[in-house]
């Protein structure tokens, strides 16, 4: 009996996603937790795995296709099934949505089983059928591939994109990326075309990706509910830098490079723990406020397709050493889309560290809807005035922006006032 599966809920609101890879062909066997598809959500990349053990008799949509929750993915021809059975699980009422979870060991999202034929919804494929080509559609999209890989095509001057690969799950392999560098030096160069006359302005288009939809989704949301404030301060950091300095070499030794973002993590989580407001949410629907007992901050991370913001959990119990781990580890991850859909959620408070591309202050965009976000610059040297003389000191900008329905000015300035006592004595957060 054949059933078709189709893309399943897989939480946190998502309701659409791009193929991104196909692991299954039709005539293809597949058991229980294998991947059959790669999807692009506008928070992960997750692999899509087989809810059954069976033979793929078709699949539904191409490479770059951005579909629905609900929408099928594969159809599955499940062996030693009668009808009877068959029907009886198509049949089955939908669970509440507190109750909806995967029984079965290996299937790790929700997701929903029809029968094919005639009591499908869905019509079959139409492979095989008269006219129907055997060519699949042929859409821009990104490579898998391995960072080996990666640096091989760039060493080439090789579009990896453009590389055909053979590897497991269509990755791209360094002998993919060999063989298209070879044909493409073996080819005749194409006769220049003649300049035409330019015909109206000169545009580029770039379909928006599904990061890039959620970031600007959840900005105007930010923007059209929060009532947004921003304070901007600059800390004296000169002792700050001069530690960083003394134990930049033992990090080095771990594998580790010490930057000041740990520190202002560390300030920021001891600071929360004596301004509870900035460690909230509004709940208008039941007329209070919620203070959250946990600090999980989230890191924004500026990756190739746009920022994602993975959560560091409990940052206040972490040491300086912990958190440069924690973050190299969860930057590294993002930046290559292996960050889980759990680790981005049920952030308290959300640090952007702007100034490591080379920003000095900006005003940050509240993640919606924590109460506040600490915005970080590039720190700089600036003449100051110490004991009595002009000096040579360090200064760190921050750009703390809060929700002003939540947070007043005075509980805003006193937390940036208790997080840049820290940075100003950093010895005084490492005794805490």
């Amino acid at each position: 009996m054949r059933y078709i599966f189709k893309f399943p809920d897989i939480g946190e609101g998502i309701h659409e996603g791009k193929i991104l890879s196909w692991y299954v062909d039709k005539g293809q066997r597949v058991a229980l937790g294998d991947p059959v598809v790669q999807m692009e959500t506008d928070k992960v990349v997750a692999d899509i795995p087989s809810p059954r053990d069976g033979v793929i008799a078709a699949r539904f949509g191409a490479l770059g296709e951005v579909i629905q929750v609900g929408d099928p993915l594969v159809e599955i021809d499940i062996e030693g099934v009668d009808g009877t059975e068959a029907q009886a699980i198509a049949n089955e009422a939908p669970k509440p949505k507190s109750q909806q979870s995967v029984q079965e060991e290996g299937f790790g999202v929700v997701g929903a089983i029809e029968v094919a034929g005639d009591a499908a919804v869905l019509p079959a494929g139409d492979e095989g059928r008269a006219g129907a080509s055997d060519e699949p559609v042929r859409l821009r999209r990104k490579a898998l591939a391995t960072p080996v890989a990666r640096a091989m095509a760039r060493e080439l001057g090789v579009d990896i994109d453009l590389v055909a690969g053979t590897g497991p799950g269509h990755r791209v392999t360094k002998n993919d990326i060999q063989v298209h560098h070879q044909k493409s030096l073996a080819a005749p160069a194409p006769a220049a075309p003649a300049p035409s006359p330019p015909e109206g302005p000169r545009v580029e288009y770039e379909p928006l990706s599904q990061i890039r939809k959620a970031i600007a989704r959840n900005m105007s949301l930010s923007k059209q509910t929060a009532a947004h404030m921003t304070l901007i301060e600059e800390a004296e950091i000169s002792a700050l830098v001069e530690l960083r300095r003394t134990q930049q070499a033992s990090f080095q030794a771990r594998g580790l490079k010490l930057s000041y973002l740990p520190f202002v993590l560390r300030a920021t989580a001891l600071a929360l723990k004596h301004h509870k407001a900035l460690n909230s949410q509004l709940d208008l629907e039941n007329n209070r406020l919620v203070y959250r007992l946990d600090v999980h901050l989230g890191i924004a991370v500026d990756t190739a397709d746009g920022l994602l913001v993975p959560v560091i959990r409990q940052a206040d119990r972490l040491s300086i050493l912990e958190l440069t781990e924690t973050v190299a580890d969860i930057a590294s991850r993002a930046r290559e889309r292996r960050i889980g859909l759990d680790e981005l959620k049920n952030g308290t408070f959300t640090v952007t560290n702007f100034g490591s591309i080379g920003g000095l202050f900006g005003v940050p965009v509240i993640n919606f809807p924590q109460a506040a976000i600490l915005g970080v610059g590039r720190a700089y040297e600036k003449p100051i005035v110490r004991d009595g003389q002009i000096v040579v000191g360090q200064a760190l900008p921050l750009s703390l922006s809060v929700d002003h329905r939540i947070v007043d000015g005075g509980a805003a300035t006193r937390f940036l006032r208790e997080v840049m006592g820290y940075l100003q004595d950093p010895v005084s957060m490492l005794l805490v």
